[in-house]
């Protein structure tokens, strides 16, 4: 029988290897779809969502919910899928990207913030621990 700490890291750890999964076909469908954008602007809108630390200036609760509004899978899942079925090319890549970064952060141990702190996430502590 588990104890609740290595089902923990066991949860945590598969949330991890989704994040992974989030970021190849993220990345899959960007280049499948990608005609003309450069890789430069590539690299400018995987990073965007890191903005979102700005709201941090604000407080820990703030911080919190631009962060997490910022890297929650649903809204680079709506972009991408919105741009395909309407279509509105310009909503697919960006789409495409902030899943990918959604899914790269997770994959790195960067989960959703908790109002705590930046440092307080669903997926655990990040950074050093006092």
């Amino acid at each position: 029988m588990s104890n609740g700490k290595s089902t923990m890291v066991r949860a945590v750890l598969w949330q991890r290897v989704e994040g992974f999964i989030i970021f190849a076909v993220g990345v899959a469908l960007f280049w499948h779809e990608n005609k003309a954008m450069p890789w430069w602007g590539a690299l400018l809108i995987f990073f965007a969502p890191d903005l979102s630390f700005l709201g941090y200036l604000f407080g820990p609760r703030t911080g919190a919910l631009c962060y997490n509004a910022a890297h929650i899978y649903a809204f680079g899942a709506a972009s991408l899928a919105i741009g395909l079925i309407v279509p509105i090319p310009l909503l697919v890549l960006p789409g495409a990207l902030w899943l990918a970064h959604s899914g790269f952060d997770r994959m790195l141990g960067y989960g959703l913030k908790s109002p705590e702190g930046f440092a307080f996430t669903h997926l655990g502590r990040i950074g050093k621990q006092p």
